[in-house]
């Protein structure tokens, strides 16, 4: 999977799953402030993210990921992984 059709549909799940602009994500900007997610969000997210990148990811693992970027490469070496 390439890494532009990740950012392209996660782009899209964040302006119409969580109605954020996508003028505010932005490679480095903050994930957890731009997005301003609660528990049941990220519970949402991870689904989500699950569904259309068929990659598994737990909360305790957003512990690593602060900018978009990262939740960028994390999902892209994920699907690298079960690839």
């Amino acid at each position: 999977m390439k890494k532009e059709f990740i950012i392209e549909k996660l782009i899209e799940i964040f302006e119409e799953e969580f109605e954020v602009s996508a003028d505010l994500i932005k490679p480095g900007a903050n994930l957890h402030e731009t997005l301003e997610l609660d528990s049941l969000d990220y519970v949402d997210l991870v689904v989500l993210i699950e569904k259309y990148f068929n990659v598994k990811l737990r909360g305790e693992d957003f512990k690593e990921i602060h900018t978009f970027n990262n939740l960028y490469e994390e999902i892209y070496k994920r699907t690298l992984v079960n690839n």
